[in-house]
């Protein structure tokens, strides 16, 4: 008998005696390629076949290998095949809509949850199979968790829990409220006012369950207060929050669109900053210096800088900082990009629409990023900030079978990243 008879019956006895035991074996999924973008190179590559068995991918090949009898064929012989996606910064409780300052007076914690899961889904099949949740009321580390649990379909979250900030800062959770409403938040709900404050609010992110940590170094856009970029936190805090972070295992993002809070984060040693609208080329540098990496958000501007022109669609306080600030960030970001700072991909989605991410690629190369380093942005170079370089960001053997595709070359025409035609994460196919 021929070797490869042999090894046909060997394989045949093995499927009968995992009928008669608790022996499993993972179907096969084959997937030919039309194009392959695998995250390492900075080339398409025709023609290709990547295998997946359970939820890791185990062989990387050229041509189109051919299926066995037992495994299942996945045809993107017509589609361009990349990693799954990562969005550093993302808002799953909520979503835009004119109403947003009412509904936390009349939504409950279960009406947030319930929500959260349809942007979840709506991200996950945008092609998004990983995602930095930057701040909510804690509903966002449930959303985690259950997701995880494969009870509710959405991408892998990295949780910040509840941001924090400074009394009457961006993110205090009492900002706009009436007096007798307003109370005096602490560290619990991450609301702090000196060092000792910063780090009992870090410890209670940790016993929440976060991630990671998400500071709002400066004013914001979408606060009900006057001040969008200035500087909300002392060096002392700073200090205090991130040493403490490092101590807990956790990274740091900061919410920055002013100067002098921004330089003040990376002088302290945050891990991001988010938005970055005013950056200077002096914190450009510093940046640099200090491997800072910089996520834009150029979607999130661009959509607040429209919206502040329909009368009513945001609180008064809120308009001038939207059509001050919205429209700088993609300007921002070609000059930092062509300075040389590193650029992690973040969408800031829930102020525009969920599921609308993609828009931020189109966005990146108009600034003058060339498409395969946009797409790296949201693959290898998440993946490395997240701490998980070893398991998504790029297409190879031992890696997660996060894998989607695009009905186009992003490389030849980058809007396609807008309509992601194929989803699979941890091995599943979601689209």
């Amino acid at each position: 008998m021929k070797t490869k008879s042999i090894l046909k019956v060997m394989y045949a006895l093995l499927l009968i005696m995992a009928g008669h035991s608790n022996i499993g074996f993972a179907q096969r999924s084959i997937i030919h390629c039309g194009n392959l973008i695998d995250g390492k190179t900075n080339d398409a590559q025709p023609q290709m076949t990547v295998v997946v068995e359970g939820n890791k991918i185990v062989l990387v090949e050229k041509g189109f290998t051919k299926p066995g009898a037992s495994d299942k064929l996945i045809d993107l012989s017509k589609k361009t095949v990349m990693p799954g996606l990562i969005d550093m910064h993302v808002h799953l409780e909520s979503e835009t809509s004119k109403d947003q300052a009412i509904q936390r007076f009349t939504f409950n914690e279960a009406d947030v949850a319930f929500r959260s899961t349809v942007f979840a889904r709506k991200t996950l099949l945008a092609g998004f199979t990983t995602v930095r949740d930057l701040g909510g009321s804690g509903v966002n580390n449930a959303l985690r968790n259950a997701i995880n649990q494969g009870l509710v379909v959405g991408p892998r979250i990295f949780s910040a829990g509840k941001s924090i900030a400074t009394t009457g800062g961006h993110a205090d959770p009492t900002n706009g409220y009436r007096k007798d409403l307003m109370g005096d938040p602490g560290p619990r709900e991450g609301v702090i006012n000196s060092p000792e404050d910063a780090r009992q609010a870090v410890r209670q992110r940790y016993k929440d369950g976060s991630d990671l940590i998400k500071i709002t170094a400066t004013g914001g856009v979408l606060s009900i207060a006057k001040d969008g970029s200035g500087p909300q936190f002392t060096d002392e805090e700073l200090k205090a929050i991130i040493e403490t972070a490092k101590d807990y295992g956790m990274h740091t993002a900061a919410h920055a669109h002013g100067t002098e809070g921004m330089k003040r984060a990376v002088l302290a040693g945050i891990t991001t900053i988010e938005h970055g609208t005013k950056m200077t080329e002096e914190v450009m540098d510093l940046m640099k210096e200090k491997g800072t990496f910089y996520v834009p958000t150029i979607t999130a501007g661009k959509f607040v800088g429209e919206k502040a022109k329909e009368p009513g669609y945001y609180h008064p306080l809120v308009v001038p900082k939207a059509l001050e600030i919205g429209p700088q960030i993609q300007t921002t970001f070609g000059k930092a990009y062509k300075r040389g700072v590193k650029i992690a991909f973040g969408t800031d989605a829930g102020v525009f629409p969920h599921g609308e991410n993609g828009k931020e690629f189109t966005y990146m190369v108009e600034a003058g990023m060339p498409p395969i380093e946009s797409i790296k942005s949201a693959t290898v170079v998440n993946a490395g900030i997240l701490g998980m370089s070893d398991k998504i960001g790029t297409i190879e053997p031992g890696k997660l079978a996060d894998i989607v595709a695009t009905d186009d070359n992003p490389l030849k025409n980058i809007k396609t990243m807008e309509t992601v035609s194929f989803v699979m994460k941890d091995g599943v196919v979601y689209k």
